[in-house]
């Protein structure tokens, strides 16, 4: 194959850690080369996160040949012929050229082979099959580079077959469409991807969650859902009734922020399509998001309505009750709610992040001392006091929160377990 361009030297291909797996890899003369997005990134000059690197050499030798080199190895996907390497804090994986035997649309059969066109042609899109070696020859065999200069998510060959393969491959068309690619979208693509959509429940909640995650942190997802939206592919993958609306006035609205509380949170953007906490709770169950994401996607779609009205007392009343983060979400959902300008929206969100909600200065040992028993009294006595001392701002310290709890434990209407303090 020829080489048809040269990507400059870039740190990444410069690292120690590179050089000696790609040294470990060719020791004895196999070839190596960088494929996939780390060639794709560096080509569009953006910042290289995973290094992928593809051999002829089969796993059993991968494996003995970073064994020699003393390189520590885990075979990760050893069936499909991948290989991990770890070195100096970075992961290399490493696949060897192969091609499909079967496939089912979850997982394939493959067979290694020798041939880099054979490999390419099996990848998802053009600008995924690009291969670049150590000296920064870049080996397109399916178009790849003049796709990656156009902006152009393209599929490898016929679209319908690629999603057949893996139907995961319809949502990493539109993920990488909202990342890179520019307008007008490929119109296979998007037929395959209507007429296949059906086919998008047979995925895991693991795999749907991760490429849907990505798409909602991409700069405009709003485009790329209605777009979804348009070719029959949205009900197959979320609930009705969303509200792209608001997503994209969520978007909007972080552009807005100033640096220190920019920050594009796509479980932030789930939660603005959504208005039902029934649909957020089938949803995270769908995408089998852990306990921690599942409340407080919750939290976000039944938050309260915020108002930038709310004079300074109600808005640090809110905070305490909310907490510092759930506060932050329901000002920014609200405010694109709400669209217009910032006046307002950006006091309530300097507060979160200027005014750390403070902790009632007693506890139910300082209800003890006063002669409480065990019980629910406790309970109700904190809750009292904690009232009290809200509705005083949280001005109150220690020494008057306890002068309060006395109070209130002496005029309790005789509850059981409360005695007079002497």
């Amino acid at each position: 194959m020829e080489v048809v361009d040269r990507l400059p030297a870039q740190p990444w291909m410069q690292e120690t850690a590179t050089r000696d797996v790609l040294a470990a890899l060719t020791a004895e003369g196999d070839p190596a080369r960088f494929v996939g997005g780390c060639v794709r990134d560096a080509l569009l000059g953006r910042p290289v996160a995973d290094i992928d690197i593809a051999t002829p050499a089969p796993p059993d030798r991968v494996l003995a040949l970073l064994a020699r080199a003393g390189i520590r190895a885990l075979p990760t996907g050893i069936a499909h012929g991948t290989v991990t390497a770890l070195a100096d804090r970075r992961h290399f994986e490493i696949t060897t050229l192969r091609h499909d035997v079967s496939t089912d649309g979850r997982r394939a059969v493959v067979a290694f082979t020798a041939d880099w066109a054979a490999d390419a042609a099996r990848r998802d899109f053009t600008i995924n099959a690009l291969f670049c070696d150590a000296e920064g020859r870049v080996y397109d065999h399916v178009g790849g580079l003049a796709d990656l200069e156009a902006r152009r998510v393209r599929f490898v060959g016929d679209a319908r077959t690629r999603i057949r393969e893996d139907v995961l491959r319809l949502l990493r068309f539109f993920r990488f469409y909202a990342q890179l690619g520019a307008p007008p979208p490929d119109a296979a693509a998007l037929a395959a991807a209507g007429e296949l959509a059906p086919l998008l429940p047979l995925l895991s909640g693991e795999r749907v969650r991760a490429e849907l995650l990505r798409l909602l942190a991409s700069p405009e997802p709003s485009a790329v859902l209605r777009l979804m939206q348009a070719h029959a592919v949205l009900a197959h993958l979320l609930p009705p009734g969303l509200d792209l609306d608001r997503l994209a006035g969520l978007v909007a609205v972080e552009a807005q922020l100033p640096e220190h509380l920019a920050a594009a949170d796509p479980l932030r953007r789930l939660a603005a399509l959504l208005h039902d906490g029934a649909a957020a709770a089938a949803l995270g169950d769908r995408l089998r998001l852990s306990n921690q994401e599942r409340a407080r996607l919750a939290a976000m779609v039944e938050a309260p309505p915020l108002d930038p009205a709310l004079d300074q007392r109600a808005r640090r009343r809110l905070l305490y009750r909310l907490g510092t983060a759930p506060f932050a979400d329901a000002v920014l959902l609200a405010w694109a709610a709400a669209g217009g300008a910032a006046a307002g929206w950006l006091g309530l969100l300097e507060l979160a992040a200027t005014w750390p909600p403070p902790t009632l200065p007693v506890s139910g040992r300082d209800v003890a001392a006063c002669g409480v028993a065990r019980g629910p009294e406790v309970g109700l006595l904190l809750r009292a006091l904690e009232s009290w001392w809200i509705d005083g701002d949280f001005a109150a310290d220690r020494p008057a929160c306890l002068a309060r709890l006395r109070e209130l434990a002496a005029t309790a209407a005789g509850p059981p377990g409360v005695t007079q303090s002497p």
